[in-house]
């Protein structure tokens, strides 16, 4: 590491950061701020919260979180839903969650091959990553068909009940997917979820030989998805592209015609952003 100098030869101090930068105690956190972004993380996983139901999921007293959400509102963070009586996350939260998205070619790069992706099997085309234990869907390109998935720009999901999650997952080593799949049983959606631990990774173990992930009805009833990995330079999966869609257009019998899109686009999306495409465990 390079230092820069004062005259006198003393080594200077890193600019925009104190001398306890990497100090994450109590007495380097801001409490009332610590509060404020646990409730809003809490609120960004669900479509809509009362002011009671946020009291009791976060323990902390109604008056505490009014006071927390009103800030929050103020910066566009959150809205009020005077209808429903419900907090929601704001438009604000977008537009900064925007910002992060700019900051790699990842998304950029892959709108086209989605666009493609979506004409050539005629289903919705996702692109996701892995985020504190879920997939951030990041972008996304819809069919013009009636019935079709939507996850818009934002929407967080489980790992292990997304196809995307499992693609990821099956690139990584299991004490790291076990880390982030987390100690608590795994919560089921439907009677199709994977929450056996065991059953969970052999099917990642097929998914990663094959080099493609399914969800089969294992979040929603009635739709299916496929998911391809894609790697970054380092030959590290950094993202998944799918495409997910009713099973009355998925059925299995269209798994191995899709698949085969779908992983020619991840791979194609991999080359586009100088990644390394030798599929292999952490």
């Amino acid at each position: 590491m390079n230092l820069q100098k004062n005259d006198d030869g003393r080594a200077k101090k890193a600019r925009g950061r104190p001398r306890d930068w990497d100090d994450k105690t109590d007495q380097n956190t801001i409490k009332s701020l610590d509060r404020a972004m646990t409730v809003f993380e809490h609120l960004s996983e669900g479509q809509g919260r009362s002011l009671t139901n946020l009291a009791r999921d976060l323990k902390q007293s109604p008056a505490t979180l009014y006071r927390i959400l009103i800030t929050l509102e103020v910066h566009g963070l959150v809205e009020f839903d005077k209808i429903n009586q419900v907090w929601e996350i704001g438009p604000r939260a977008f537009v900064i969650g925007s910002r992060f998205l700019r900051r790699t070619s990842l998304v950029e790069r892959a709108r086209p091959i989605m666009r493609r992706l979506m004409e050539a099997t005629g289903e919705t085309a996702n692109l996701g990553i892995e985020k504190n234990g879920h997939v951030l869907f990041v972008s996304q390109v819809e069919t013009n068909a009636a019935i079709r998935a939507f996850f818009p720009p934002g929407t967080m999901s489980r790992l292990h009940a997304s196809g995307i999650g499992k693609v990821l997952l099956a690139q990584m080593s299991k004490p790291r997917a076990d880390k982030l799949l987390g100690a608590k049983p795994i919560e089921r959606f439907t009677e199709h979820t994977l929450t056996d631990r065991t059953a969970l990774h052999d099917d990642l173990a097929r998914s990663r030989e094959r080099g493609y992930a399914i969800d089969g009805e294992e979040r929603n009833l009635g739709m299916r998805c496929i998911a391809g990995p894609v790697f970054d330079i380092h030959g590290e999966a950094i993202a998944g592209i799918s495409v997910s869609g009713p099973t009355s257009r998925i059925g299995e019998d269209q798994i191995d015609e899709l698949s085969k899109a779908v992983v020619a686009a991840a791979r194609e999306l991999t080359a586009a952003i100088g990644g390394d495409d030798r599929q292999r465990a952490e």
